[in-house]
C-alpha cells in the first residue's frame, strides 16, 4: 500500500507509515510542494485508524537541505523593493503562516512520529525534525540551524520549538553560528536520541521503535501525546505568531538580498547590517 505526492513518498506497513522526502529539489529540499503537501499528509495519516506510528526519513544521500531558495525565492521578492509597504508584507506574514502551519501538522498530530536522519539536515530539516517526538541520527548526520546565514531569522519552527528540546546554551550557540554539527554532538546536546552506523540502521531502529509504539494502545498513546503537548502548546503558538510578525518587519534589508545572491552566484556573503 503506498502513495505519491510530489514531496513525499507514503508508505504503510504493519500499522507503521513511512513518510519519506524526495524533493523535488536537490538533497530533497523544501519547494512549493512540500509546504503545501505536509498538511494533508499528516491529516491522513493521522486519521487513519490503521497507522499507529509514523516514520519520517530522506532520500538519496540526505535528509534535507531545507529551504529550496531557487523554487521559493518568489516569496521574498515583493520585500527586496526596497520600499515594501503594507500590501507585500502582509502576504509575507501570511506566507510564513502558511508555511509554519506545514511544520505544525507533523507537530499536532495526535500519531506518534520518529526521524531518521542521515546526511544532512539543514534549515527547515532542522524546523521539521524538532517538530517529531523522537529523532534518530546516522553516524553521517549533519545538522545546521542555518537560516542566519542567509539573514533571515528562522520562522517555520526551529526556534519555538528547540527550546523545549535543548539546553538553552546550546540552542544560542546553533541558532547565532549557523554552523554545522556531526551526529555525536548532536547526541551530546540532546538533539537526537541515539546515533546509528549508517543510514539503513538509522531506519531500521526508527521503524523498530515505530511497531514498539503501534503494539501499544492507541487511545492510551494519543492521550500521552496530548497531555505532554498540552505543556508546550501555549509556548510554540506564542513564538511562532511573534516570529512571523517580526520578520513580515524587519526581514527585508540589504543583508537578506545579499545573502540569497551570495547563494546564487556560489560565494560567500558580505554583510554590512543594512
Amino acid at each position: 500500500m503506498g502513495e505519491t505526492y510530489e514531496s513525499v513518498t507514503v508508505d504503510i506497513k504493519d500499522r507503521v507509515a513511512r513518510v519519506t522526502l524526495i524533493g523535488p529539489g536537490k538533497g530533497n529540499a523544501m519547494g512549493p510542494a512540500f509546504w503545501s503537501e505536509m498538511p494533508e499528509v499528516f491529516a491522513k495519516q493521522d486519521a487513519d485508524r490503521e497507522v499507529r506510528a509514523i516514520v519520517i526519513a530522506g532520500s538519496g544521500k540526505n535528509f534535507s537541505y531545507g529551504l529550496d531558495v531557487p523554487a521559493m525565492g518568489g516569496s521574498f521578492t515583493p520585500l527586496l523593493s526596497g520600499d515594501a509597504l503594507a500590501g507585500p508584507r502582509a502576504e509575507f506574514h501570511a506566507e510564513i503562516k502558511r508555511m509554519q502551519n506545514a511544520i505544525s501538522a507533523v507537530a499536532d498530530c495526535r500519531t506518534p512520529t520518529i526521524a531518521a536522519v542521515h546526511g544532512w539536515c539543514i534549515g527547515g530539516g532542522v524546523d521539521l525534525i524538532s517538530a517529531v517526538d523522537i529523532r534518530y541520527a546516522s553516524a553521517d548526520a549533519k545538522f545546521s540551524v542555518r537560516e542566519v546565514k542567509l539573514a533571515i531569522v528562522a520562522d517555520v519552527g526551529s526556534l519555538a520549538r528547540l527550546p523545549l528540546i535543548l539546553n538553552d546554551g546550546h540552542l544560542r550557540e546553533l541558532a547565532l553560528t549557523g554552523r554545522d554539527i556531526d551526529a555525536a554532538r548532536a547526541e551530546k546536546i540532546g538533539l537526537v536520541n541515539d546515533v546509528y552506523p549508517d543510514a539503513e540502521a538509522t531506519l531500521a531502529a526508527a521503524h523498530a521503535t515505530a511497531t514498539e509504539i503501534a503494539e501499544n494502545p492507541p487511545l492510551t498513546v494519543h492521550g500521552i501525546k496530548d497531555v505532554l503537548d498540552q505543556q508546550r502548546i501555549s509556548a510554540v503558538s506564542e513564538s511562532l505568531r511573534y516570529v512571523a510578525a517580526w520578520n513580515a518587519a524587519f526581514l527585508p534589508s540589504k543583508d537578506l538580498t545579499e545573502g540569497i545572491s551570495a547563494i546564487f552566484a556560489k560565494r560567500p556573503p558580505q554583510f554590512t547590517g543594512e
